[in-house]
């Protein structure tokens, strides 16, 4: 019995009675003696493996813990699981009473799941909220755009639902009420759509819409899966919203004249909140289409989330910085997939895969690397045609990562007769892991171990491998960790606003897909599936988006900044010992510049205690700080506006929930906020962290004192620094407010340029 049918057995138990009878099997949590593993075994993992051996000889560990307990899950007979309590070292052995299903994972691990219901209405308002999502369009079949059990569509709905290639109007419904496609702009550069490869319509062909759309608001659906794996219950974070597609990305890209037509119809249709998972490059705001149909949606009252890019670590990579715009980093989940890499050697190294379908033999099989089986200069990195089918055929080949996509050197290699692969990251992607679901027997492994292995396999006179697939295990840690491949601060647009404002899930993200491609949406895969397992900033933003509907739906009066600034001031930068969040492609403490004011924490966004409020007001200021003529000015806002000339104007001023400090010699910054209370009456004090001498925090007043709702108060914070700090040089630390209820926190940046 396999394990991912196993893992299938446990999910069902939150829906299916359980017999009384004694050969029912039921799943357990087994809590085991850490201390008393007797000295024969060198992992806990394997004594536990072999207390349940001495039980059972078909059971196996579903999840081994290592942090909530100490200990595992499994599935047992009544009999079998009071034979296990008398096992050594055994401290109890209980039944699983509940287990929550649930595919992306996220409302769980974002603490949802239990808050749902009270912080959430599930009728009125809550249904009443529509997310704009601008993509490859939506698969309107998808059960995750199922409108049963929802109201009317909302009467402030001015929105359509546009026919086309393979697509009619009657395909939306009261979940799904809007679908447009644009592709004037494409086809003006790029000639006609192929209408052979892709429908000239809101249909989507590709996938990539119709996952991000679900997980901003796709519908409650019990059993799905990606081939078996993340078994559960899929919904978006707004499952009771309405969703509205905008097609504006084709097989050729996303033109801006497209986008800004779809945002502009979007703000006609009456959007509350906009998703746009795409970008590229970094402009002046009054040179990109995105920012520029962003500060249009939001004087509107829509907060537009946008992803941060893909292009991390390096410093500087981001994209969708303008301030109107809430950009969105990528995290972990506390998911993963390990699937395990096995050297004739004797060594294991632990990698990630989403392959499903007929194992190895359970023997070691020849191993080769591809760049001893290439004639290619390049033929390392498994490209098309580069491998020598005589050299790979019926052997595990060892590709590099880099300039292809990697389920593809899955292809190349299985094209050429290999039968498995182990993929190793370079130092481009150091430790990071992300899953695919490839066409062969594949694991993918980090740089460290990626270099023992191609060590061996070029060393060894006669290396041999095989790889173990393992299926799926939650409860990961350290999780969240950034992603490597998030885009980095500092802000290269405007270095005094922090980039990105936060992080969400972004890494292995299960959702709905089209059934036109195959979850890798290569050519040659002619699988098909309803969900998907995909990863990239593009899967963080619209986690953002509907935990934004959500904010509205309890904060219909809240403006698209106090929005952000209510998830922005309660994200979280710490686990809960306490230490800060870790970046992946360092293994050392994340910094603002990776996560900005942390990772998104929902539940206690609902009631954030103070807000950072901006107007669009504000904003034409902070244009005007930015010295942009009246001509910049009006391409952004569309309308004449002068700055006055006997105000001094100043970025600094803007009023974000965040402080980025650029330094070009020594003395003192200033920079003032307001904050306004939503929690009533309080007596807020401030608390100032920096991990540096050469930068003195001070905060004038320290105390504010709020009589009632609504009530704003304001404050000044001195940066005093010294210009000894050599050029290039960064230091961070924060500023947090907290009346003993509430704790308002606002993430430091300091540079030296």
């Amino acid at each position: 019995m396999s394990s991912s049918f196993l893992s299938f057995l446990l999910l069902c138990l939150g829906f299916c009675h359980v017999s009384s009878s004694s050969s029912q099997q039921g799943t357990y949590i087994v809590h085991m003696a850490k201390s008393q593993m007797p000295s024969t075994f060198d992992l806990h993992s394997n004594w536990y493996d072999s207390s349940l051996r001495s039980v059972s000889d078909s059971a196996e560990l579903l999840y081994t813990y290592e942090n909530a307990i100490h200990g595992f899950s499994t599935r047992l007979t009544q009999e079998e699981a009071d034979s296990l309590m008398t096992q050594p070292g055994v401290i109890s052995v209980l039944p699983e009473h509940r287990y929550e299903l649930h595919t992306t994972r996220t409302p769980l691990f974002l603490g949802l799941e239990d808050h749902t219901a009270d912080l959430f209405p599930e009728t009125g308002s809550y249904s009443d909220v529509v997310v704009g999502v601008l993509d490859t369009g939506v698969w309107p079949e998808s059960k995750s755009y199922s409108d049963e059990g929802f109201g009317p569509i909302p009467s402030t709905w001015k929105g359509g639902c546009e026919a086309g290639t393979n697509f009619t109007a009657s395909l939306c419904n009261r979940k799904l009420i809007g679908a447009r496609f644009f592709a004037r702009g494409y086809e003006s550069t790029m000639g006609p759509i192929d209408e052979s490869k892709e429908s000239r319509s809101p249909r989507d062909d590709d996938g990539h819409g119709t996952h991000t759309s679900s997980t901003a608001a796709g519908s409650v659906v019990e059993g799905a899966s990606l081939l078996g794996y993340a078994s559960g219950t899929a919904r978006g974070m707004a499952p009771r919203a309405r969703v509205a597609v905008y097609k504006v990305c084709w097989l050729g890209g996303c033109f801006s004249s497209d986008i800004l037509a779809a945002i502009d119809k979007a703000i006609a249709d009456n959007v509350n909140v906009l998703s746009m998972s795409l970008g590229g490059g970094m402009s002046d705001y009054y040179r990109d289409g995105v920012a520029i149909g962003a500060f249009a949606a939001m004087e509107r009252g829509i907060l537009v989330s946008c992803s941060a890019g893909n292009a991390g670590p390096s410093s500087y990579s981001l994209s969708n910085v303008a301030p109107w715009i809430t950009t969105v980093g990528a995290g972990t989940l506390d998911r993963d997939f390990p699937a395990l890499a096995i050297l004739g050697n004797g060594k294991n190294f632990t990698g990630v895969s989403l392959f499903k379908g007929e194992a190895l033999p359970d023997k070691l099989l020849p191993f080769i690397y591809a760049g001893n089986a290439s004639n290619a200069t390049n033929g390392n990195l498994c490209m098309t045609g580069t491998l020598i089918p005589e050299k790979v055929k019926g052997k595990i080949v060892m590709c590099d990562r880099g300039v292809n996509a990697r389920v593809q050197k899955g292809d190349v290699v299985k094209a050429a007769g290999g039968v498995g692969m182990i993929l190793a990251n370079t130092a481009a992607n150091g430790e990071e892991l992300v899953a695919d679901a490839h066409l062969l027997p594949a694991t993918t492994v980090g740089e460290k171990a990626g270099d023992i292995i191609r060590h061996y396999v070029t060393t060894d006179p006669n290396p041999t491998a095989s790889i173990s697939i393992l299926g799926t295990v939650v409860g990961v840690k350290p999780s969240p960790v950034v992603a490597a491949f998030s885009s980095r601060g500092p802000n290269s647009i405007t270095p005094n606003i922090l980039k990105p404002d936060l992080i969400a899930p972004g890494v292995n993200i299960l959702a709905a897909w089209t059934t036109a491609a195959g979850p890798t949406g290569l050519a040659s895969d002619s699988r098909r599936v309803e969900f998907n397992i995909i990863s990239g900033t593009s899967m963080s933003c619209p986690h953002v988006s509907g935990l934004a509907a959500l904010l509205k739906s309890v904060h219909p009066e809240w403006s698209p900044a106090a929005i952000r600034s209510a998830l922005m001031t309660t994200a979280y930068k710490t686990y809960k010992d306490g230490k800060p969040l870790l970046d992946i492609a360092t293994g050392k403490p994340s910094t603002p510049f990776d996560h900005g004011a942390g990772h998104v924490s929902p539940t206690t966004a609902t009631n954030p205690g103070l807000i950072y409020d901006l107007s669009t007001e504000d904003y034409l200021g902070f244009l005007c700080a930015l010295n942009y003529t009246s001509s910049q000015i009006r391409s952004v806002s569309r309308r004449n506006y002068t700055c006055d000339p006997s105000k001094s104007y100043s970025v600094a001023d803007l009023n974000y929930p965040s402080f980025a400090v650029n330094v070009d010699g020594a003395g003192a910054y200033k920079y003032t906020r307001t904050v306004t209370s939503v929690g009533g009456a309080g007596t807020y004090s401030v608390k100032v962290t920096s991990e540096t001498r050469g930068a003195k925090i001070s905060v004038e007043p320290a105390v504010l004192n709020f009589k009632e709702a609504n009530e704003k108060k304001s404050y000044t914070v001195t940066f005093t620094v010294d210009s000894s700090k050599a050029s290039g040089s960064n230091s961070f630390g924060s500023i947090e407010w907290s009346d003993g209820k509430h704790v308002v926190g606002s993430p430091v940046a300091i540079s030296w340029t």
